[in-house]
């Protein structure tokens, strides 16, 4: 299936492809428009819109576009929900909401510096995400009794 963004991807809009790909569609293909031009463009293709006005699955009150994927596939991993806690902080310019929150949105502008291309961006930030999860994952594992 088909999935549109903006152009010029930042934190939701790499880590919205992420779990895309990781946890809904692990055949998406993504496309990248000017703002004005993404819902006309998902019309045009049949892509999904996300992160941008007008689409289902975007910001809807507190929550990033990561969060309103989550909620709308009803994904409960407890790793990923931990996630979304840094992405929300990050993406929503409320570092203060976890710690990790600001390391990501650094790593987000130097990569989008490095690599302005979207597909190679979010290719190459994909392993961010791979071990952002993983940290998660041990975050959330219960603690063994001694």
């Amino acid at each position: 299936m088909k999935w549109i963004t903006r152009s010029h991807v930042h934190v939701d809009r790499v880590a919205c492809p992420w779990l895309i790909k990781r946890f809904i569609d692990s055949d998406a293909e993504f496309l990248f428009a000017p703002k004005p031009e993404v819902i006309k463009t998902a019309k045009e293709t049949g892509a999904i819109p996300f992160d941008t006005d007008g689409a289902e699955l975007n910001h809807q009150e507190s929550l990033c576009t990561f969060d309103a994927i989550i909620k709308r596939y009803e994904l409960t991993d407890r790793a990923l929900l931990r996630m979304a806690r840094v992405v929300n902080a990050a993406d929503t310019g409320n570092p203060g909401a976890d710690p990790l929150a600001a390391g990501l949105e650094a790593i987000a502008v130097g990569y989008g510096l490095r690599f302005p291309d979207d597909h190679e961006n979010i290719k190459r930030q994909f392993e961010v995400y791979d071990a952002l999860y993983a940290w998660c994952r041990q975050d959330t594992e219960p603690v063994p009794e001694r």
